[in-house]
C-alpha cells in the first residue's frame, strides 16, 4: 500500500467510526447523560477527575486542563484533576502496586456529588477499574470513555460510552471529540455568553 493510499484509508476508517457512533440512539443518550452529569456536578460545587493509562492518561490530562484553563474564551475556572501525578504515582505503586494509583489519590479528594471520567480503550485496565470501585464507594458519578467490547468497566460504571471501534487509535481519536462536545455543553450551560 501506498502512503497516499494509508491516508485515505485512516481517515475513511475515522470517518465511518464517527458515523457507526452517530448511528448508535444509545450511544447519543448516554452522551447526553455525560453532558448532565458534570452539569450537576459542577451545580453541586463539586470537582471532576479522570484518569486513564498512556494515551487515555494524555487525554485525562487534555479534558483537565481544559476544564481549569479555558477551552472557547475566557471564563471562571472549572475545578478538574487528571488523577496520576508522577510524585503519586511512584509512590502509590511502590508501597500498595500499580493498580492502587487512581484509586488512593481519589480516596483522598474525592467527594460525594463528584464525577470520575475513567478512560480506557479495553475496558479492562485494572487501576481504572479500582479507581471506578472507589468512586462508587464514595457517591462519585462515573462515566466510562471506553472502546472494543467495552470490557469489565461497561457494567460498572454509570454511563457507559464505548466506541464502536476495535482499535486503540480509533477508540482514542473519538475519546478526544467526546471530551471536546461535553465541554462544550457545560460551558454553553455556564457561560452561554461564550457561543454568542
Amino acid at each position: 500500500m501506498s502512503t497516499p493510499n494509508i491516508w485515505q484509508h485512516t481517515m475513511t476508517e475515522a470517518r465511518e467510526t464517527i458515523e457507526k457512533f452517530l448511528a448508535s440512539e444509545e450511544l447519543l443518550t448516554n452522551c447526553n447523560k455525560f453532558g448532565e452529569a458534570l452539569i450537576n456536578t459542577y451545580k453541586a460545587n463539586g470537582n471532576v477527575f479522570s484518569c486513564g493509562n498512556g494515551g487515555s492518561h494524555c487525554d485525562a490530562m487534555h479534558f483537565a486542563e481544559e476544564l481549569t484553563g479555558r477551552y472557547r474564551d475566557n471564563r471562571k475556572p472549572m475545578g478538574a484533576l487528571a488523577l496520576g501525578d508522577p510524585s503519586h504515582v511512584t509512590c502509590v505503586s511502590n508501597d500498595y502496586g500499580f493498580d492502587h494509583i487512581f484509586s488512593r489519590q481519589l480516596e483522598a479528594l474525592g467527594r460525594k456529588g463528584d464525577s470520575l471520567v475513567a478512560l480506557s480503550t479495553s475496558g479492562n485496565s485494572p487501576n481504572v477499574i479500582k479507581a471506578v470501585e472507589s468512586a462508587k464507594k464514595a457517591g462519585i458519578t462515573t462515566i466510562g470513555l471506553l472502546g472494543k467490547s467495552g470490557g469489565k468497566l461497561k457494567d460498572m460504571v454509570d454511563i457507559p460510552i464505548i466506541v464502536p471501534a476495535n482499535t486503540s487509535d480509533r477508540v482514542q481519536e473519538i475519546h478526544i471529540k467526546l471530551i471536546h462536545t461535553v465541554i462544550e455543553v457545560v460551558e454553553r450551560h455556564f457561560f452561554p455568553e461564550n457561543y454568542k
